[in-house]
């Protein structure tokens, strides 16, 4: 089952048919525990409809916040970008640290949906999107959904001292959901592939895909951390990390294509601004 958010209502796709209705409270709506169970008897007053075209990020007042360094690849990439710093050792120490690395990513005005454009700083020269898992959590922390998020990251900022991590990830157009809510009737599967592809003038400037699996932190760790000192009235979203990281000399370009998909949830796509 999936739940789009999009310019004239919500909509439901449910084994490929595609169901409508106006919704008052987007916040309400999502913001429940056992929301598979619940719209499964929901969607029978709903009324048949075609696959929504206009298609908005499917967040409302909810927060996004983010994982960090969940993957070995995120771990060698980050050591490596802030070495010349002295803190290269900080991002392997908490690798293999009991508590995760969690931050404060993005509001929903500074997040676009699936076809909007996405920004790198102006004050910076080496940018790059981070494929995430997304996950929907519920006011009281379960796991309600998936969705699709791009961590839109300045590695020269953040290389530069950790302590300017917050400017390196959370700035305008920082950061993109979508295209849809992902509620499946059990959690998702582990072996779901995660596939990154930049377009740039129509060709394929890089390209790379990971299983979840390779993910080191399981999904309800992260949420317990996050939920340990937090309260989410409307609940949240997280992103829970990269393992795709493209080489050191790639940075991203104003007029990039940036496609993200993740097995049974869909395809992100946005362009790059400035």
């Amino acid at each position: 089952m999936k739940i789009y958010k999009t310019g004239i209502g919500t909509c439901i796709e449910l084994k490929n048919n595609f169901f409508q209705k106006e919704i008052e409270n987007w916040d309400s709506f999502i913001n429940r525990a056992g929301l598979h169970d619940i719209l499964s008897k929901e969607i029978e007053g709903w009324e048949s409809c075609d696959k929504p075209e206009s298609i908005l990020a499917p967040i409302g007042n909810q927060e996004i916040w983010a994982s960090g360094v969940t993957y070995l690849r995120s771990r060698d990439a980050r050591m490596e970008e802030s070495k010349d710093a002295g803190g290269g050792t900080f991002y392997d120490r908490v690798y293999d640290a009991d508590r995760p690395e969690l931050f404060f990513k993005a509001t929903a005005a500074r997040t676009v949906g699936p076809n909007g454009m996405v920004r790198i700083r102006k004050d910076s020269k080496w940018n790059v999107p981070e494929p995430e898992l997304t996950l929907l959590i519920s006011s009281e922390g379960t796991i309600e959904g998936y969705t699709i998020g791009n961590d839109m990251s300045s590695r020269d900022i953040e290389g530069e001292n950790p302590l300017y991590l917050p400017q390196a990830k959370t700035y305008e157009g920082c950061a993109a959901l979508g295209p849809c809510i992902y509620v499946p009737d059990s959690p998702i599967d582990p072996e779901s592939i995660i596939t990154l592809e930049i377009a740039r003038d129509t060709e394929t400037a890089f390209k790379g895909e990971i299983p979840l699996s390779n993910m080191k932190r399981k999904l309800p760790e992260l949420v317990e951390y996050l939920f340990r000192e937090c309260n989410f009235p409307n609940g949240c979203f997280l992103m829970t990390g990269t393992g795709i990281i493209p080489p050191d000399e790639f940075t991203l370009e104003v007029g990039d294509e940036v496609r993200i998909s993740i097995d049974n949830i869909g395809t992100l796509i946005n362009t790059v601004g400035q």
